[in-house]
């Protein structure tokens, strides 16, 4: 018997300025897997389409989707994937620009995993497992429930401390050539409540205009030019604007001066900076003074997407953050995106 669904992720954009590590919107760019099993017992089949797809492995012990949807299985009692199982993943999430591509690709994973094994996880376990693979709660929250959300990882006692700390490599090692289904039976298994969410309101007239840098930016680069500590003075600043922040977005009308400042930012975009010419110019030059309509301008996640908050005049918005990558002599893509909802599954 054959059966078939659908799972569609949302990409998503993170730290929104201050709220470094913090919170997420999700974003209306989708990662959709359509999926079929049936009852002949084939090795699974994966086809892909769209973003990525000359870059991405279609060998499911490698492709970082149907390792995540292994992973869950296997947690729960499934040594290996169902019989005739054929996914078709359509992507239109840019890699490494900072719109959350491997946060969707691990969400889909999980609920992959959830599926296949008829396993009806909550939310919230859902959530631990990402959690096992993308260490930042972030784009994983945002991507999964939607919308735009604060998240944080709890403190846990010390036995789940550890076991939350696995090595990425044990949670998802790299199956060898000859792996067959018999090799890596054993993952550790995620403990309970790893990380807490809410969901703040949005004001459904804001749009986020995304401007894309046709370069990748890795997470890791992007990390590694931060700095280990910060002053009481610039820690202060952001906590003091992301406290703003996320009450400001959900009210009517939004208010320009209000959230152009409290979008700024002194923990992780002035240092990436150098990694992305044309952003000083970027979050300077152009203000609600300057084109009408604009709320606030932030790199989306680790970059080098920039993130425009608007209601209106997104043309004249998005031109200009084009001209002045022009003038660094980099050619960029925009869209204008809706805040979504959060990741589903479809029979």
């Amino acid at each position: 018997m054959t059966n078939s669904f659908t799972i569609r992720v949302p990409a998503t954009s993170a730290n929104i300025g201050p709220g470094f590590d913090v919170v997420g919107l999700s974003l209306s760019l989708y990662l959709t897997l359509t999926v079929t099993t049936g009852e002949t017992s084939t090795l699974p089949v994966i086809t892909y389409s769209g973003e990525g797809a000359d870059e991405v492995p279609l060998d499911p012990y490698r492709n970082l989707m149907t390792r995540v949807a292994l992973y869950v299985l296997r947690c729960n009692g499934h040594r290996t994937f169902p019989p005739a199982l054929s996914i078709h993943c359509h992507n239109q999430i840019p890699f490494g620009r900072g719109l959350g591509s491997s946060g969707a690709a691990v969400i889909a994973g999980v609920l992959l995993g959830d599926s296949l094994g008829k396993l009806n996880l909550s939310r919230e376990r859902m959530l631990d497992y990402a959690l096992m693979v993308e260490r930042h709660p972030d784009n994983v929250t945002a991507a999964l429930v939607g919308g735009f959300v604060g998240s944080y990882l709890r403190e846990l006692d010390p036995q789940a401390t550890e076991a939350a700390q696995v090595p990425l490599s044990e949670v998802l090692p790299e199956y060898p050539p000859d792996a067959g289904e018999n090799w890596g039976l054993s993952p550790p298994v995620p403990p309970l409540g790893i990380g807490h969410y809410v969901r703040f309101k949005w004001n459904s007239s804001i749009k986020a205009v995304a401007i894309i840098p046709r370069f990748e930016l890795s997470t890791a680069k992007a990390r590694a030019v931060l700095p280990e500590s910060y002053s009481r003075k610039d820690l202060v600043f952001n906590m003091q604007r992301l406290a703003v922040l996320t009450t400001a977005l959900g009210q009517t009308p939004p208010d320009p001066e209000l959230i152009f400042e409290a979008m700024k930012d002194r923990v992780h975009q002035p240092y990436r900076k150098t990694l992305i010419p044309g952003l000083p110019a970027v979050t300077s030059l152009i203000t609600p003074a300057s084109h009408p309509g604009l709320l606030g301008i932030c790199l989306s996640g680790a970059g080098p997407t920039i993130l425009a908050l608007a209601t209106h005049n997104f043309d004249s918005i998005a031109g200009k953050i084009q001209e002045i990558f022009q003038q660094e002599h980099i050619e960029v893509d925009w869209k204008i995106l809706e805040v979504t909802g959060g990741s589903t599954v479809d029979s």
